[in-house]
């Protein structure tokens, strides 16, 4: 009776750990691959992504002031620009609506909302 009542319980405190651990989720929610940083045309990763590696002054019209989610996956290190800022006008121009530090993911921000028109890595935000 009490063996089967301890396996009663050290089953149930394993069902609640393998519950718990289900329910938090992967560490990264954004789809976005390592080493890039990723903006979405609609909040919470979702609708056509735009991806990048490097900079670029002159985003593509399907995500150019489309931008509604965002991610950066870049890898970091000494000397390396892990940071993104992205702008609200083209060629780098306007103002900076949204910076991501490495790792971060948005997923919706009102003030950068539908404002992004270009992007540059960078040591900080």
């Amino acid at each position: 009776m009490m063996k089967n009542r301890l396996l009663t319980v050290a089953a149930a405190a394993f069902l609640l750990l393998t519950v718990g651990l289900g329910a938090a989720g992967p560490a990264g929610a954004a789809d976005c691959p390592s080493g890039e940083f990723c903006a979405w045309e609609n909040a919470d990763f979702t609708g056509q992504r735009a991806n990048w590696s490097g900079d670029d002054g002159w985003w593509e019209s399907y995500i150019a002031d489309q931008d509604s989610s965002w991610a950066n996956h870049a890898v970091s290190g000494p000397g390396i620009k892990d940071h993104v800022k992205v702008y609200s006008r083209a060629d780098l121009g306007g103002h900076m609506t949204i910076c991501l530090t490495p790792g971060q993911e948005v997923n919706y921000n009102g003030a950068a909302n539908d404002n992004g028109d270009s992007h540059q890595w960078a040591m900080s935000c």
